[in-house]
């Protein structure tokens, strides 16, 4: 009987890690996460600065995108390349996450979704944009901070 119970205890212990890595669905997080991705780009689509646009950046962000061959490094580094982008008079004017889903583990939320949007260049002709997004957020003071992203290009099939 002493074993079965040192067995059945020696189970439970392995088994408790195991469920603390699984993601939870926390609708109340996935809510929050999602409205701080949305206001980033509610920013955007209002004109205000690239620096309030990346205010939910934690400071260490890391991203992939298609525009670099490199992993870009730092809220700091980041803003800078999209003030540049942003002089040249392109912008976003419809975008919306399709399919997304958030995976909750404890005070880090992982947002992955499908992007569909229209971007404007600056002689006024439009291009279609869809992308495969992960954002990784971490809570860092109370807020939802975004510590990494990965924007994957998709391309069109073509006809």
């Amino acid at each position: 009987m002493k074993h079965m119970y040192s067995r059945a205890v020696l189970a439970a212990l392995l088994v408790m890690p195991l469920q603390a890595a699984l993601a939870g669905d926390d609708p109340k997080v996935a809510a929050e996460v999602i409205a701080v991705t949305r206001a980033a780009w509610a920013a955007e689509a209002q004109g205000k600065s690239v620096a309030e646009q990346n205010a939910v950046l934690a400071d260490d962000y890391t991203e992939f995108n298609s525009d670099y061959p490199v992993r870009i490094d730092g809220k700091a580094t980041n803003t800078a390349l999209y003030e540049e982008q942003a002089r040249s008079g392109g912008n976003s004017i419809a975008g919306d996450m399709m399919n997304a889903k958030v995976q909750v583990y404890g005070d880090v939320a992982i947002l992955t979704y499908n992007f569909v949007g229209v971007s404007q260049e600056k002689d006024g002709k439009t291009n279609n944009n869809a992308a495969k997004s992960t954002r990784v957020y971490a809570k860092i003071d109370g807020q939802w901070k975004l510590v990494h992203a990965n924007f994957a290009p998709v391309v069109p099939p073509s006809d």
